[in-house]
């Protein structure tokens, strides 16, 4: 039998022997396959197909005829198993293949970002989650490989959810993944798992998210446990072959919601090699970003670049954004749940019609389809003062909040073919 090293032994020499390695953050001793640091992430999500969301495919949910169908979680649930898995199983084999990472290398990108929920590796006693989704990741590494993207493995929903979001698998009022101690082990056996299957393959799989989207705003519990997860997620992601032998993956941590200070000197190099943060920035989502104009939308994302991300300890990338400025796509707050830019979300004030601001681009004037333009030349030309972006998402369903697909964007010209390309370039000065 061969010697195994327990986790707290293998974890105390890997930081005294990280800790004699002197390193500056742009001079890791990790080697992934892509030059983080030096050249910028450009990127788009796979949303809406190993983990489902109602807005990106709402046929799916509306097709079921029951309206208490509002995640993954209740679309397994509340109809037959026979009946969700054949729909499952055609929606993995439809919705992404191989032509759609051909398109994303071919628009110059060179990230995916894949979410992929937990029940794809196990299910609990009492969880109604229908599994098929390990064959489809491996097929998308595969597609990444043959047309030279890197992935980035995005664990998007964890046991009991970790911020009550349609898109965490399960949609509840208060997330439970941080005060079950099970639930959170159960998290470290899945990195485990995904460290483990692409360890060896750091040339396409070169990042490991090791959980989206934590609730941190639901105050300093969830954070005490998001901020040992995140350490013991580096333990298992970079020590993955129970020997003191590195992986040369890269861990994408989410900031959790909160401000880039927040983080100042977390995980620090020399003692962590191969860390970046991870944020999401949106302004669609509450009343005051809906009431933007146009300009101030701009101002917004142009403020970015000046934040800190520049010159922060930790690698940070803008892992999730979009042109989009209302809230108007259908579901994007929850399915049954309606839109603060047009008052029917429950307490909002409206701020206009929704007609020809979401939906089917065709829809869309040419004024607006400009503004789109400058807003993703605006919020690219930030995030790249910090180490680059992916946009969510690459696709959506056809008629479905079009103004956040990428693939629509290029086919309507507010992207253009080659993301390096600025037609306003002065827009952020």
């Amino acid at each position: 039998m061969a010697c195994r090293l327990s986790l707290s032994l293998l974890w105390s020499f890997a930081i005294s022997l990280l800790a004699s390695v002197p390193l500056t953050r742009a001079d890791s001793q990790i080697n992934p396959g892509f030059p983080y640091g030096s050249e910028k992430v450009r990127g788009a999500n796979l949303g809406g197909w190993l983990v489902l969301e109602p807005w990106i495919a709402p046929s799916l949910f509306d097709d079921t005829g029951n309206d208490a169908i509002v995640d993954e979680w209740t679309f397994c649930q509340l109809q037959s198993n026979s009946v969700a898995k054949a729909a499952l199983t055609n929606h993995w084999n439809t919705f992404y293949t191989e032509a759609d990472f051909e398109a994303i290398a071919a628009a110059g990108l060179n990230h995916v970002r894949l979410p992929i929920g937990y029940w794809a590796f196990e299910v609990g006693p009492g969880e109604p989650f229908i599994q098929g989704q390990l064959s489809y990741l491996q097929k998308a590494v595969t597609w990444a490989e043959n047309h030279g993207l890197m992935v980035i493995v995005d664990l998007h929903g964890a046991p009991g959810s970790q911020n009550g979001f349609d898109n965490s698998g399960q949609r509840m009022s208060f997330p439970h993944w941080h005060s079950n101690a099970t639930n959170v082990a159960r998290t470290d056996a899945i990195i485990k798992t995904i460290a483990s299957m692409f360890s060896e393959n750091e040339n396409v799989v070169s990042v490991i998210a090791p959980l989206n989207e934590p609730a941190g705003f639901d105050g300093a519990d969830v954070l005490s446990v998001v901020k040992q997860y995140w350490y013991d997620s580096y333990g298992n992601i970079r020590f993955p072959f129970d020997s003191s032998q590195e992986s040369n993956t890269l861990v994408l941590i989410h900031d959790a919601f909160q401000p880039l200070p927040y983080w100042s000197g977390f995980m620090p190099p020399p003692t962590f090699q191969g860390v970046a943060l991870d944020t999401h920035i949106y302004q669609v989502f509450s009343d005051s970003d809906v009431a933007l104009s146009q300009t101030d939308h701009i101002s917004t994302a142009c403020a970015v670049s000046s934040s800190g991300i520049a010159d922060f300890h930790l690698w940070t990338i803008v892992g999730e954004w979009a042109p989009a400025i209302t809230d108007c796509a259908k579901y994007l707050n929850g399915r049954g749940v309606g839109a603060r830019y047009d008052g029917s979300y429950p307490g909002s004030t409206a701020v206009g019609n929704c007609a020809g601001m979401s939906r089917s681009a065709s829809t869309f004037s040419s004024s607006y389809k400009t503004f789109l333009r400058r807003f993703w030349e605006a919020q690219t030309i930030a995030y790249e003062a910090g180490q680059g972006w992916i946009q969510w998402t690459w696709k959506t369903e056809a008629g479905a909040g079009e103004e956040w697909s990428y693939q629509v964007g290029l086919a309507y010209g507010w992207i253009p073919q080659d993301p390096t390309e600025r037609i306003y370039t002065t827009i952020c000065d």
